[in-house]
């Protein structure tokens, strides 16, 4: 590969990296993602780095009818939350934006460590390993021009339980991808500057 050629691919790698941000389900705008772009998502996702190759995740795709019901299912885990709102308006607009709130997403992808049944491995690692898969994700879908975030959520994590998992799994929640408006993707938070975090020793 020429030098040129990698000098323009790290261009490209910053660019993606420093352009991915989380942007939320109210801010997509509906519809359904080609199959080979998820797949693309996917198998990016497969690529993170991973000790002693275990490969700890597992992921579950809720498209089409899942998004209704996943909205269903926070308007019944947060309502204990809004009960006691005496306008029962104000009760029913919080009620119908959980409820709605899923339905404008591409996709939702739950998340899932699998640990290890073979080798022993800390689970931090796992976590970690999973946690790369997911960044992954993240920066493909922004490749694509596509926003996506990671709820960690009660209802998230619940939700995904509620598919069956094994004794080695653990849900980490779901994995939000969508259509962004165009005023959403321009990224507006900046980093601290790394002399304030890396030190450095000769």
């Amino acid at each position: 590969m020429e030098k040129s050629e990698i000098g323009s691919l790290s261009e490209v790698a910053t660019q993606i990296i420093r352009a991915r941000k989380s942007i939320y389900a109210d801010s997509y705008t509906g519809g359904s993602l080609p199959e080979a772009v998820l797949n693309e998502i996917l198998t990016n996702a497969t690529w993170a780095p991973t000790h002693k190759m275990t490969e700890p995740w597992r992921f579950i795709v809720l498209t089409g009818s899942q998004l209704e019901k996943y909205g269903d299912y926070m308007v019944e885990y947060y309502k204990y939350l809004y009960e006691e709102i005496a306008d029962a308006d104000k009760r029913a607009a919080k009620y119908n934006y959980l409820k709605n709130y899923p339905l404008n997403a591409a996709c939702l992808i739950g998340v899932i460590l699998s640990k290890s049944t073979k080798v022993t491995i800390p689970e931090w690692e796992e976590i970690a390993a999973v946690s790369c898969a997911v960044q992954n994700m993240a920066i493909s879908a922004t490749s694509f021009e596509l926003g996506s975030y990671w709820d960690s959520s009660g209802s998230a994590v619940e939700y995904v339980k509620s598919f069956g998992l094994e004794a080695n799994e653990q849900s980490l929640g779901i994995f939000y991808i969508g259509y962004p408006e165009a005023s959403a993707l321009s990224v507006t938070k900046r980093r601290t500057a790394i002399d304030s975090k890396v030190s450095r020793f000769i």
